[in-house]
């Protein structure tokens, strides 16, 4: 048995009413803002990389920007380390709560998948196939600064999801062929180096959707809050306590506070809340915090909307009066989508060579966001 449960019945609603509300409105305009923008579908893209990194500094590691891009494009320019290993997981988390349908998430095979999949990534489950991505990415032409990648092809991605499957397949094989019960091989498999093997996560998940369930009445911002602050206080998943900030982003969701493929970025807002206030021992003053972290990201969502829009104006601009067969609104469109954007990336998507992709950056004026001479990064942050 868990060592605690999750009492609402001694969280006070009067305090949290208000600014809940606020945070639903806030949310909800920058909603209705991205639906409705030119940039909407660039401005997704682009907080799906900066919410992952803010997961890390949250949970106390530090993951740069530009390194998750060149990751994410299997365009590593060193091994990656542990801490991108898990942004790219987050990343690729959130991306896959957004594609699906709004209540995917929340429903008991959502739930499963979800829980099932982060260990391939975060902890280990597949890192032979990270290792190998770094090695057949990393060196001196991975950003394609004047030398030829033979292994970076189109179908490199690809081939590294197949590997990524073998290997899930492989440890599947292997579980089938243990005798014995499921959870006596699962404990089997544990090292008692690395989790608490008393740590039951069946019945702490289980003790979480009660507490969903006893707040289904709730408004939406303040049942995200408090499955939130269950989640933390409950500690449901050993080495993944960032999914259940991409849960209270799914109830928001579900409920509609935010439509379509918008996850709120909640691990930006939290970013903004002082750690002491975000794990007080007050049940009141973290419910608040977190609060005050969703009318955070509701404003960091707008401030950013804003810059976007201009930013493509003014680079809409640059554009008159050029020849049809101009490569310069390719790279708009791709720059609006990236927070960064390297030689090669530009090279590959808009089939040029490196030296012509460095030229066509130059050309638009992006601002060169990594202090390097080498596998350098561009872009209008």
């Amino acid at each position: 048995m868990i060592s605690m449960s999750y009492d609402l019945a001694k969280i006070s609603m009067t305090a949290l009413m208000r600014p809940a509300f606020d945070a639903g409105v806030g949310l909800t305009r920058l909603d209705e803002r991205i639906a409705r923008s030119p940039v909407g579908q660039g401005f997704l893209e682009r907080t799906q990389f900066t919410d992952a990194c803010a997961s890390l500094w949250i949970d106390g590691e530090l993951v740069h920007l530009e390194d998750l891009v060149l990751h994410d494009a299997t365009r590593d320019i060193r091994t990656p380390t542990h801490e991108l290993t898990i942004a790219r997981d987050v990343l690729r988390t959130r991306r896959r709560i957004s594609g699906q349908s709004p209540d995917w998430a929340l429903s008991p095979d959502g739930l499963r998948s979800l829980r099932q999949a982060w260990p391939a990534a975060s902890f280990g489950g597949d890192g032979h196939v990270e290792k190998k991505i770094g090695v057949v990415h990393s060196g001196e032409a991975a950003e394609g600064e004047g030398e030829d990648d033979d292994d970076a092809g189109p179908l490199a991605e690809e081939f590294a999801a197949i590997d990524a499957l073998l290997a899930r397949t492989d440890a599947a094989i292997e579980q089938a062929k243990t005798p014995g019960p499921t959870t006596s091989v699962r404990a089997r498999e544990k090292s008692p180096l690395v989790y608490d093997l008393d740590w039951d996560e069946d019945e702490r998940l289980e003790e979480w959707r009660t507490v969903l369930r006893q707040t289904e009445n709730l408004p939406a911002v303040l049942r995200a809050i408090i499955a939130l602050d269950a989640w933390n206080e409950l500690a449901v998943l050993q080495h993944a306590p960032w999914l259940g900030r991409l849960f209270c982003a799914a109830i928001l969701r579900q409920a509609g506070i935010t439509t379509g493929a918008h996850l709120a970025a909640v691990n930006l807002g939290l970013k903004t809340i002082a750690v002491d206030r975000r794990r007080h021992r007050d049940r009141e003053t973290r419910l608040l915090a977190i609060t005050h972290g969703l009318m955070a990201a509701a404003e960091i969502g707008v401030k950013e909307h804003d810059r976007l829009a201009l930013a493509k104006t003014m680079m809409d601009r640059k554009l008159e009066g050029r020849r049809t067969s101009s490569k310069l609104p390719e790279l708009v469109e791709l720059v609006m989508a990236r927070p960064l954007v390297s030689a090669e990336m530009v090279a590959k998507t808009l089939e040029v060579t490196p030296q012509a992709a460095r030229r066509i950056v130059l050309e638009l004026g992006l601002r060169e966001m990594t202090g390097r001479g080498r596998f350098r990064a561009w872009g209008i942050l």
